[in-house]
Formats: C-alpha cells, structure tokens, sequence
C-alpha cells in the first residue's frame, strides 16, 4: 500500500522534530518513497507565537491504514506529543502526523469512514500547509473524492 503524510511541527527543534519521525516511520511503517522540503508556515485553526514547520511523505507499507494510524500516534507518543486534537481544538505540538490519503497496490484508492479514521483526510484540501508539500511530491495523484490532483486542489 502506498501512504501519503502530512508532517507539522511547531515546538523545540523542528527540523530534527521531522526529522525524527522520517527516521520512525521509515523504521516502523515501511520504505520512505519521496520527502517534500520543509515549509514554514502559520499555525492554522489557533493562535501561537511559534510558527509550523511542516512536510509531506510517501511511503510503501504492508500494514492497514489502521495499523498506519496506531503506530504514527504510538510515534507522536514517544516524542513527546501528549494529547491530539479534538473537536477542532488544536494546540501547539511536537509533532503531528496525519494519514492523508491511502492507496493499494493496485492503486486503488482506500476510502474509510470509521470514527478513528477518515481517508482521504477530510480537511486536508482547505489547508495549505498539507497541499503545498503534498503538490511538491505527488501532484498528478488524484483525490478519491474531488477527482482532482493535488495541484488543481493547491
């Protein structure tokens, strides 16, 4: 299965914050394909005096997207990220790494819509901080809903 990630960070070191958890999903999810640059960006949904530092990554991974899910929170844990945002109520944070969209290896893309997960991630087309890394590494992949690559979405 092939996975997209948006990866954000606005406390601490940021550039290692990302870095660390390139390291971690590559270890703990499967081969990282491709890492956009890093985008410093205003934090979104909430005031803060840090700004974002935020990336996009695709990986090749044999686990479920619910699997994906369980282990890039068990990563947010184990660099510090404490609580996740709920009800649109969103905070300064370590790291923050939100499954965007999946597809198998046919290409076909997974939809889910369960309580603990939405895919495609339902907010990511409001929100540039997601589209402009996602653009910079995959903008011909067409979202499942919007029947629109990532670049017409940008």
């Amino acid at each position: 299965m092939t996975v997209y990630f948006s990866l954000g960070t606005n406390l601490g070191d940021k550039e290692q914050n990302l870095r660390t958890a390139v390291r971690k999903i590559r270890k703990q999810i499967g081969e990282v394909v491709s890492l956009s640059a890093f985008y410093a960006t205003a934090p979104w949904g909430f005031s803060s005096d840090n700004t974002f530092l935020n990336a996009a990554l695709c990986a090749k991974t044999a686990l479920t997207p619910l699997e994906v899910l369980q282990t890039t929170q068990k990563i947010e844990r184990e660099m510090g990220r404490t609580h996740k945002s709920v009800n649109a109520v969103y905070s300064d944070r370590v790291i923050d790494i939100d499954l965007l969209l999946c597809f198998a290896d046919d290409g076909t893309p997974v939809l889910l819509d369960t309580p603990g997960l939405q895919l495609p991630h339902p907010l990511m087309q409001e929100r540039r901080f997601v589209l402009e890394p996602l653009a910079e590494i995959a903008p011909g992949v067409v979202h499942p809903v919007f029947k629109k690559t990532i670049q017409e979405l940008l």
